[in-house]
């Protein structure tokens, strides 16, 4: 269970930064701290947010979507603030942020749903 759980954490936090990074160049970005400082705060955020809803899709019985709108929310508000802070290039950071977040979010269920009809399961 554990090493599912790690696996999962990792394939989570390599997919969001790849998908983020992703939006981060079609959004005209291209200042290279800016970048470093994506990748730095989804590795802060990205494993909370998963690991908490893992926690809470595995040992109660709460819906996971009350459970995941707060959490992104959070995601969203603290990256936001945090580009605000030290990013170079983010004239509106809580807009990249959400963007960001957004466009990773649904890749993430398509890939998620592509993954479930091949049969592979994440948790």
């Amino acid at each position: 269970m554990i090493g599912n759980l790690l696996a999962t954490l990792a394939f989570c936090l390599i997919l969001t930064i790849v998908l983020e990074a992703g939006f981060f160049f079609i959004a005209g970005k291209r200042n290279k701290k800016d970048l470093r400082l994506l990748v730095l705060v989804n590795v802060f955020t990205n494993p909370l947010v998963v690991l908490t809803l893992w926690l809470t899709q595995t040992y109660t019985l709460w819906n996971s979507f009350a459970v995941l709108v707060p959490l992104e929310l959070f995601a969203v508000v603290t990256e936001g603030f945090i580009y605000k802070k030290c990013g170079k290039q983010f004239t509106r950071p809580f807009l990249f942020s959400l963007g960001a977040n957004a466009f990773s979010y649904f890749c993430g269920l398509l890939i998620q749903a592509a993954l479930n009809i091949a049969g592979v399961q994440l948790w």
